[in-house]
């Protein structure tokens, strides 16, 4: 039993290790910038600052790697800040890197590390999150906010406009404005999508799936096919395209209340 014991605090004491790989960035971020998050493995999690300060937290845990091999890189530029989770560079590929926007190049090989990002965001700055495997959450936000990853779910509430995408997980987000600035376009494979949108909106709309339904709060204008699990019409006035796509799963336009 007493070898137990000890075998057992051992475990929780590389545990606790582990988790105290903490990051911790502070910054001044104004009204227009963005805040963008990237992982690979871990969550985003975003609220609102109570200040007028950007701060963010990672924590890295890992069961069999070092979680001091992956770096927490933070890259300044005229848009606001992005800050990434990168890992040991692929021996034989492209060193990892953080840029601003989709485009960082970063991969994981035999390392299990998982990073948890939580943010916290000043009104009217954009918030930005990307992960690969795990959620990303925005609550109550007061700007823009998307949200990508592959295998998880999207869920933001902002007074501004949400965006958002995956493969494997749901999307569901709300929003107290729907002029997206070039339309916008959500997407997943598995899961469903809900919008929570404001009470006027202006769109011309494109929804699909293929095991599942169509709901909408909105009177639709059909100007192309329309079925219970496909949808080409207009709300409002139309105007901006608003696409809507999963294939398992269905798809909710509802009006915020």
């Amino acid at each position: 039993m007493l070898r137990r014991i000890t075998v057992l605090a051992v475990f929780a004491a590389v545990a606790h290790l582990a988790a105290q790989q903490d990051f911790q960035w502070h910054g001044q971020l104004t009204s227009g910038q963005t805040l963008e998050i990237k992982g690979i493995n871990g969550d985003v999690h975003a609220g609102p600052s109570s200040t007028t300060d950007a701060a963010v937290t990672a924590v890295k845990t890992s069961r069999t790697g070092n979680p001091a091999d992956v770096r927490i890189i933070v890259v300044p530029h005229g848009g606001g800040v992005t800050i990434c989770a990168v890992y040991p560079d692929v021996p034989g590929e492209e060193p990892n890197r953080c840029e601003p926007g989709p485009s960082s190049h970063s991969h994981t090989k035999n390392n299990d590390t998982s990073v948890r990002f939580d943010v916290q965001v000043p009104v009217g700055v954009t918030f930005v999150g990307r992960t690969v495997n795990g959620s990303v959450d925005g609550e109550s936000l007061n700007g823009d906010a998307q949200g990508h990853t592959v295998n998880g779910s999207v869920r933001l509430s902002t007074t501004g406009t949400a965006e958002g995408n995956t493969v494997n997980g749901s999307l569901t987000l709300t929003m107290g404005r729907a002029d997206w600035r070039q339309g916008a376009k959500f997407s997943t494979v598995n899961g469903g999508i809900t919008l929570h949108l404001p009470s006027f909106v202006n769109a011309d709309v494109r929804a699909s799936t293929l095991n599942g339904t169509i709901e909408s709060d909105f009177p639709i204008t059909v100007t192309g096919r329309m079925d219970r699990r496909h949808v080409e019409g207009t709300i409002g006035g139309g105007g901006q395209p608003l696409t809507l796509s999963t294939v398992n799963g269905s798809v909710k336009l509802l009006k915020e209340q």
